[in-house]
């Protein structure tokens, strides 16, 4: 089967790394097997959804390469579920129940302290006519659930195998709110058949609800959908990242200067059986991907990691790739500037720093013991042109004029030169920075 995928996000925040791994998951997948990648909106919280969430999604998704073959939105077929949902009430499969929070939270202590699983007694069914009129007449107004069947549900999962759930062991879902709006579960269902979606991969913690969810496929005499359940993030400690979430949103680390390829392979690969490689575009990351390489434990997410891969991802560029963004950022650069720092930065804002060293101005930091071996190397400096050659040349006769060697002799000159103990090779940064700048910095 040609897969047709979604991801569904509610535009009522921006996305964070979590968000991210379950929409690669379902573009990888769907692009290995020359499926489609659905982008739907669960907008149907009017109140919450915002048209600058909205863009702010596609926004992030398109940074991380993902571009949906096609946008949907569920605030725009309210009217298709509405049509559903009477039929389901015709049917008897969809009942008002009235209980407030209050009450059902009750009854839910009540169960635990017997010993009994707190899901919902269908209380509401045994209702009369007149009694469901002097509540409405009391100024309450129901809240809708499903009826379920009570029956063991089997599913082959993508990641977990095969599963199954009892569906008497769960409360009969709430699908429809007092104030009359969707929860995400019926829309979601009406959706997918109806926009032929073919797998729906989302997390591990909607395994509970995928019984109750096949039960309203079939309800509405349609075959489920497939389904995979991923491993989420978790902290190094094995914290859900829920709570820590702020700090790690696609934009909060674009802004940080995260290579969107970064984040993408980071995302991916954690938590499967694939070595965490850099990979700059999502193609080669998609050979890489399978559900069968996705562990069933929890991935550990270590914020630093991030720091190190996008290091090592810079690392693989070409100064092609990187060009026109360091055009942008007043770096008038080279190729040879670019290989020359590269292995030297953590994100690529890094190089406006050694930008700065080559042109200048830079503070020469200069000891009182190595005044006289500074001066001395100045006098020393060897005549144009230079090249890769000139400072093995230059310290070969300072090292025998002055008796220095290794770090005594290399590390005051770097300072002197930069302004920094640490930094790309001298030998390369030596022809970009110059002859008159170098003697001007030993003055």
């Amino acid at each position: 089967m040609t897969p047709v995928v979604r991801f569904a996000p509610s535009p009522t925040g921006r996305l964070h790394i979590g968000n991210a791994r379950t929409a690669l998951f379902n573009w990888l997948y769907a692009k290995s097997n020359g499926g489609q990648f659905i982008l739907r909106y669960d907008d149907t919280d009017r109140e919450r959804s915002t048209q600058e969430f909205a863009d702010g999604i596609a926004e992030d998704l398109a940074w991380l390469g993902i571009r949906p073959d096609r946008v949907e939105r569920q605030s725009a077929r309210v009217e298709r579920y509405d049509a559903v949902a009477d039929e389901l009430r015709a049917r008897g499969l969809l009942y008002p129940c009235y209980e407030t929070p209050d009450e059902l939270d009750r009854k839910r202590k009540r169960q635990r302290a017997r010993g009994l699983p707190p899901i919902y007694d269908r209380a509401a069914l045994d209702l009369t006519d007149e009694e469901r009129a002097a509540f409405e007449a009391d100024g309450r107004r129901p809240h809708w659930r499903f009826k379920l069947e009570g029956r063991t549900v089997t599913w082959t999962d993508l990641v977990r195998g095969e599963q199954s759930i009892d569906t008497a062991s769960l409360s009969d879902p709430i699908l429809i709110r007092e104030d009359g709006t969707y929860l995400y579960t019926l829309p979601s269902v009406i959706d997918d058949i109806d926009m032929g979606v073919s797998h729906v991969v989302r997390g591990e913690d909607h395994v509970a609800n995928t019984g109750a969810q096949i039960e309203i496929f079939e309800a509405l005499g349609s075959k489920p959908t497939g389904f995979g359940h991923h491993n989420l993030l978790t902290t190094a400690s094995g914290e859900g990242l829920s709570k820590r979430l702020g700090s790690l949103s696609l934009k909060g680390l674009r802004d940080d200067g995260f290579e969107p390829g970064t984040v993408a392979s980071l995302a991916t690969l954690i938590g499967t059986s694939e070595a965490v490689e850099p990979f700059a575009a999502l193609e080669g990351l998609a050979d890489h991907f399978a559900f069968s390489k996705v562990s069933r434990a929890p991935a550990k997410f270590d914020p630093d990691d991030l720091k190190n891969l996008n290091m090592r991802l810079l690392q693989t560029l070409s100064y092609d790739a990187v060009a026109e963004r360091l055009q942008e950022m007043g770096v008038s650069s080279d190729a040879f500037f670019w290989e020359t720092v590269r292995g030297n930065i953590a994100t690529l804002q890094d190089t406006a720093l050694w930008w700065q060293v080559v042109t200048g101005p830079v503070e020469p930091e200069v000891d009182g013991d190595d005044r006289a071996f500074i001066s001395a190397a100045r006098e020393a400096l060897p005549a144009e042109p230079w090249d890769e050659t000139t400072w093995s040349a230059w310290t070969k006769v300072l090292k025998g004029e002055t008796g220095r060697k290794g770090k005594s002799l290399f590390m005051p000159l770097r300072k002197a030169i930069t302004g920094l103990s640490h930094g790309p090779e001298l030998g390369r940064l030596l022809p970009l920075i110059g002859r008159k700048s170098t003697e001007d910095r030993l003055s």
